[in-house]
């Protein structure tokens, strides 16, 4: 068995690479550019001490920039999963415009409140504040639109009596990510989470936090077509059974997320 080095990842690279339409090139650049901004919040960090509700004022941007780079980057991911005619549309590359402008308006309007070591979210302080927590929730609505957007696209490809299990998995998980990240979103923004650190590294509470529900949500992106994957290699004439049960699963884990954030 060879070992996988250097050369098979360049080669990897390089064929999907030159395979990739302009729009997913464009989005795994602009995946690279939040890991850049990332590596460079992170180190700039760690010589400042200051907090809003005792998180410092840095952990909400790397937080957002790190899930727009994995957002950006699994959208190119599932247009290969479900066959990448996909991007070759006219309608790919204003999905990946729409994925750009509104994530990238919510992290530098984040770390711009952040550098000044204010509050972005919840922050109705003046009229021009509350306007921007307000264009905030319409960016994240248009954020996870984006992903139902593509789910439409894709699902047109598909001769719908016969939609592999794997591309079933993409549809389905692009459309709950809208749907669940955007009722979430709403509920979220209407219930401010407890001040002060939760979880290590996720910052969540277990009581009062909406916020577990709705990483839920936003990553039904990847979770449902990995389980669309799983099924259809392992579970063979029970494939679309299986994944149904799954993603059955994952929408009550959900549910029950969302009372206890809401309840607890």
């Amino acid at each position: 068995m060879s070992v996988w080095g250097m050369n098979d990842w360049q080669a990897w690279t390089s064929i999907h690479w030159s395979g990739w339409s302009p729009a997913s090139k464009v989005l795994v650049l602009y995946g690279g550019l939040m890991t850049l901004a990332l590596a460079i919040t992170y180190f700039a960090s760690l010589n400042d001490s200051r907090t809003i509700r005792e998180v410092g004022i840095w952990a909400k941007p790397m937080k957002f920039m790190a899930a727009t780079a994995l957002f950006a980057w699994t959208t190119v991911w599932l247009t290969d999963v479900a066959g990448d005619t996909v991007t070759r549309g006219g309608a790919f590359p204003w999905i990946a415009a729409l994925l750009i402008i509104t994530s990238l308006f919510e992290v530098v309007y984040i770390t711009y409140q952040g550098s000044r070591g204010e509050a972005s979210h919840y922050n109705t302080s003046d009229p021009v504040h509350a306007r921007m927590f307000g264009l905030m929730g319409i960016a994240a609505v248009g954020l996870t639109a984006s992903q139902a957007w593509l789910a439409w696209e894709i699902w047109k490809l598909q001769d719908s009596w016969a939609t592999p299990v794997a591309a079933l998995g993409v549809i389905v998980g692009l459309l709950l990510t809208f749907v669940l990240a955007t009722v979430s979103g709403f509920l979220l923004g209407g219930n401010q989470p407890p001040a002060g650190q939760g979880l290590p590294l996720l910052g969540w509470h277990l009581h009062k936090d909406i916020r577990p529900s709705h990483f839920l949500g936003v990553h039904a992106q990847q979770f449902i077509p990995l389980m669309g994957l799983f099924a259809e290699r392992y579970l063979g004439n029970w494939a679309a059974h299986g994944f149904g049960v799954g993603a059955t699963l994952y929408v009550l884990a959900w549910a029950v997320l969302t009372w206890t954030g809401l309840h607890s």
